[in-house]
């Protein structure tokens, strides 16, 4: 498994089942071409003085500049601008970037606290989208109060996007098999990850080397005041938990109310997080083959859960021998079986849709978990792609860890992997390849632990059987921060926020709306 597999939390975020498949479809890419006509009167952020003051006098440029607003090119009510900021921070006076922007103004503008700014995870995820579908994401006391602000990161989205592979070569890098086991198949695994860094070579020399977390989280800074706000107001989810912290980290004097949902621990190295992640899975599989069996009189994938996961095992070794057929003449592929199968682990509203894909693929029709690999990688119905998560992803990855595995030292922690996780052990394992031989370094490279001394305090929501982040990460990060506040939503799936719990959304709400801090180490 790629290391942008697990990350990509997006799609876990929205994709609650297949029925929603075509709202995600028209939330992306709503920041089309940014040059629009005339900006609408009254929407020009003026940051004062005090608020714009940089960290060093080579950057105030930046710091001082205006954010001139304009409808966005898609007529939904939206806001859309960009922001320029040094592409290396360690010559601001040299090559710059624009960030793509996008602004979701507060239903209540009477009742307007200020901007919220927004990041969904990924790495590599525009958060452009995640602001364009504040009413899905959000609960109406945010949506009311706040302009829901979201910025692609650099390298991600409209920002500059890191371009590394072609839309063909995409698709076969999703479909290759994840877990190679013979002596052909690792070499065409460990040809591809070359492939992978030549191509970001190649074609993105110079953002390439430039969209690592710490430079992400310096733009954070920027935009804050351009936005015209004196703290950062903030909440992200997965990755973005990591992107905030950082920025607490290097910024506590300028943090507000800030929340981390489904959150990274980043003391763990590549070979740690990637364990931790094969457990997850696994416990959610399990919890998955668990409702099955308990839920009905005769479950289709056995009677047990042990016998659930080796129909599971089974039905993935007989793809990998023989793709089956997808629709519009394509095939469903090892790759493409396993991503179908992880996406609707990460929302436990998405069982049912899971139980209809893996009906179908025992059944020989392999369309529904096609659709499923194709949603959380982004690949449009054309065989374009609406966005570049997957090399945004990597590439962001490889520059804030770049330790990687050789194939004999992968082989070697197989049996680790296994008891964590029987089902994906191995293909965790070897996603711990992906950054061999990656041409870049991080010139600022993200060190733990983050304490962000001084800051605000910081809610961090953890889930007690989160796939992709698991519970002990935000019980790290919450126990790093010198302010963190741990909140613990005692369920299935993918972050806490919106996930039907009540006791949850209220805290959250709460917090950014009024400042009422939960009690540290609240259980919903």
């Amino acid at each position: 498994m790629r290391r942008w597999v697990v990350g990509l939390v997006v799609l876990g975020l929205v994709a609650v089942s297949v029925g929603v498949v075509g709202t995600i479809l028209v939330v992306r890419g709503v920041v089309g071409d940014l040059l629009v006509p005339a900006a609408r009167p009254g929407l020009t952020s003026s940051p004062g003085a005090e608020t714009t003051v940089a960290p060093s006098p080579a950057l105030q440029r930046f710091y001082s500049q205006s954010l001139d607003w304009a409808a966005c090119p898609d007529e939904s009510g939206d806001d859309c601008a960009t922001l320029e900021v040094p592409l290396d921070y360690a010559d601001p006076a040299g090559e710059t970037i624009r960030l793509a922007l996008l602004r979701h103004p507060a239903a209540v503008p009477r009742d307007r606290l200020g901007s919220l700014v927004v990041n969904p995870g990924g790495p590599g995820a525009p958060g452009t989208s995640y602001a364009a579908g504040a009413g899905s994401y959000f609960g109406r006391e945010l949506v009311d109060r706040f302009d829901l602000v979201g910025f692609d990161p650099r390298g991600a989205g409209d920002s500059s996007p890191v371009d590394c592979l072609t839309d063909a070569q995409l698709d076969d890098y999703v479909a290759e098999d994840p877990d190679p086991d013979t002596t052909p198949e690792i070499r065409a695994f460990m040809r591809s990850v070359r492939e992978f860094g030549a191509g970001c070579a190649t074609h993105s020399p110079a953002v390439a080397a430039h969209i690592s977390t710490v430079e992400a989280a310096r733009d954070m800074d920027v935009l804050r005041a351009a936005l015209g706000e004196s703290t950062m107001v903030y909440f992200g989810a997965s990755y973005g938990t990591k992107l905030g912290a950082t920025y607490a980290d290097l910024f506590p004097d300028r943090v507000g109310r800030m929340v981390l949902d489904g959150a990274l621990d980043p003391t763990l190295d590549t070979e740690a997080l990637s364990l931790g992640q094969a457990r997850g899975f696994q416990t959610a599989l399990d919890a998955y083959l668990a409702n099955c069996v308990d839920s009905s009189d005769s479950c289709f994938l056995g009677d047990s859960v042990d016998a659930g996961r080796q129909t599971i095992s089974d039905l993935l070794a007989s793809i990998e021998r023989q793709p089956l057929p997808g629709a519009d003449g394509r095939e469903l592929e090892i790759g493409n079986a396993f991503y179908g199968i992880v996406l609707p682990l990460y929302n436990r509203s998405s069982w049912f849709a899971l139980s209809t894909a893996l009906k179908a693929a025992l059944d020989g029709d392999g369309s529904q978990l096609l659709a499923f690999s194709d949603l959380y990688t982004s690949r449009a119905a054309d065989g374009t792609y609406d966005d570049n998560s997957l090399e945004a992803n990597l590439a962001i990855n490889c520059l804030d860890d770049p330790s990687s595995y050789s194939p004999r030292q992968i082989e070697g922690l197989f049996g680790e992997f296994e008891q964590a996780s029987p089902t994906f052990g191995r293909v965790f394992a070897w996603g711990l390849a992906a950054c061999r031989d990656y041409p870049f370094q991080a010139e600022d490279p993200l060190t733990g632990p983050l304490h962000a001394a001084g800051a605000a305090p910081i809610l961090v929501i953890g889930t007690t059987r989160d796939p992709a982040t698991p519970y002990a990460w935000a019980q790290a990060l919450a126990s790093q921060l010198d302010s963190g506040v741990l909140v613990t939503r005692d369920g299935d799936g993918h972050v806490g926020y919106r996930r039907g719990n009540d006791c949850v959304d209220a805290a959250v709400e709460d917090y950014l709306v009024t400042g009422a801090v939960p009690e540290d180490g609240l259980t919903c």
